[in-house]
């Protein structure tokens, strides 16, 4: 494939396809800043502003969604997570980039190289090279450290995915030094949920070791667990995350439980069932002490991963071998939701769908325990994973759109590893005017731009500020 030496992809106009559109987003939205209240980004590098070595070590280490496409083209392992060089490495994407064409990938990779960096052209085998060494040399630039990528994009706060062993001394250095850009820590404790997963007893163990006390009970668990989320919280944690294939609907009684959580310290193996139960109980005890503090809760559901075992058996989990599951969602999200409103125990919540097929299903499962308390207080997230893409975060806001109100949706997030994401949010909001004006367009919505520029405002930054109030 003959590689173009020009790029008309990140015009300043890209997705805009309407004059409304275009003065919603250059007018409106492209100068608010950047909240991602949600990503996996190493709080360590930011801490110490980290400097990369290379293009690739920036850009392709670790990132799951570029190795999927580079195997998709014929790429071996060893030239994509293996023993060849970074500048291999690189050229293997670039040689894999053109045939990215319709994938997000091929509009993100193109943004970042041209927000970043100024690379206008298109990469391809051609200029790899090329390319390769002008961005290794300004890697050396203090714009391009850690901390230089984060100011070049006016990220102004940024919320980090945490296991509930996690130190957070880096947090806490970044809290001491006063760093103007915010960097809060996110609770995670989908370890501590998989009581059937291999290696349980070894993560109770190093759970109980930073805890400083022992874990030999159903009830101690919950208390160290709970002595962990006001760690957090000290810290200014406000959010907690959980990344889990679905939420169950079963009973329980407090004796199962005991029993449960014994025989599996005792090294024994728990049943299906048992572990439905025990994610459940867990789930709805740890959401009373999100609630009680403040906090808002989030659900990844509808992920399968780790499908390809010899890939899982040699990279581990998050290696790009992951895919859209088949769940019975409804069921156990309204008994979780359901259990905690009950007893006025619900904290704010945001779900985020991975299985299109469930959107409106989800969506409207969410709204049913808005309660006036705040506005927008049940939220269903930004289109996740495979699907913040062009047809999947049209989906998104269609369906929270004609279920909801958009005008209080939270707005996009990254959930990335990499300090080169930021453009997704430029996506994001190009995406969003051009709905929207094509709408004042077709004359679906009136043409008041002050009003609609405030909403667009208001879902690119202000309603996440608004909703999570994190510590200044």
């Amino acid at each position: 494939m003959t590689t173009p030496t020009t790029n008309p992809l990140v015009a300043p106009d890209f997705l805009l396809e309407s004059a409304a559109a275009r003065e919603l987003y250059h007018d409106y939205a492209a100068g608010m800043p950047i909240m991602d209240y949600h990503c996996h980004l190493s709080p360590e590098q930011i801490a110490t502003n980290h400097q990369f070595t290379s293009l690739t070590d920036v850009w392709l280490r670790g990132d799951h969604y570029k190795w999927r496409a580079m195997r998709a083209n014929g790429i071996p392992e060893s030239g994509i997570t293996g023993s060849a060089t970074d500048r291999q490495k690189h050229a293997n994407w670039a040689a894999t980039l053109p045939y990215t064409m319709r994938n997000p990938l091929y509009h993100w990779s193109h943004l970042e190289l041209d927000r970043y960096f100024g690379i206008s052209d298109l990469l391809g085998p051609d200029n790899a090279d090329t390319i390769y060494d002008h961005v290794g040399n300004r890697l050396h630039e203090p714009k391009f450290r850690v901390r230089g990528l984060l100011e070049q994009m006016d990220v102004r706060i940024v919320c980090t995915t945490d296991d509930p062993t996690d130190s957070l001394e880096h947090h806490r250095a970044l809290r001491e030094e006063g760093y103007g850009i915010r960097v809060y820590p996110g609770f995670r404790p989908d370890k501590a949920l998989a009581i059937d997963g291999a290696g349980y007893n070894d993560y109770i163990d190093r759970l109980a070791d930073v805890a400083d006390r022992d874990i030999d009970s159903y009830t101690d668990l919950l208390e160290v667990l709970i002595q962990r989320i006001d760690y957090f919280h000290a810290l200014d944690g406000r959010v907690a995350d959980h990344g889990l294939t679905r939420l169950y609907d079963v009973d329980y009684t407090e004796g199962e439980l005991t029993q449960v959580f014994a025989r599996r310290r005792s090294g024994k193996n728990v049943t299906p069932h048992e572990a439905q139960v025990f994610q459940t109980a867990v789930l709805i005890e740890l959401g009373k002490a999100y609630h009680q503090r403040g906090w808002v809760q989030q659900f990844h559901l509808g992920a399968m991963r780790n499908n390809n075992s010899r890939i899982l058996d040699t990279l581990g989990a998050d290696a790009g071998v992951d895919s859209i599951g088949d769940y019975r969602q409804a069921p156990g999200l309204q008994r979780l939701l359901n259990t905690l409103d009950t007893t006025d125990q619900l904290a704010k919540t945001i779900v985020y769908n991975l299985n299109p097929a469930d959107n409106a299903v989800l969506a409207t499962m969410v709204a049913n325990f808005n309660d006036g308390s705040v506005a927008g207080k049940m939220q269903y997230g930004a289109a996740w994973w495979f699907l913040d893409q062009l047809d999947g975060m049209e989906d998104q806001l269609n369906v929270l759109s004609n279920m909801g109100l958009l005008s209080r949706f939270v707005g996009m997030l990254t959930d990335s590893r990499s300090f080169l994401s930021f453009p997704r949010h430029e996506y994001f909001r190009r995406l969003l005017c051009n709905m929207i004006g094509n709408d004042i367009g077709r004359g679906m919505l009136p043409d008041d731009r002050p009003f609609i520029g405030k909403m667009i405002q208001d879902i690119c930054y202000t309603n996440a500020l608004n909703y999570f109030n994190f510590p200044k």
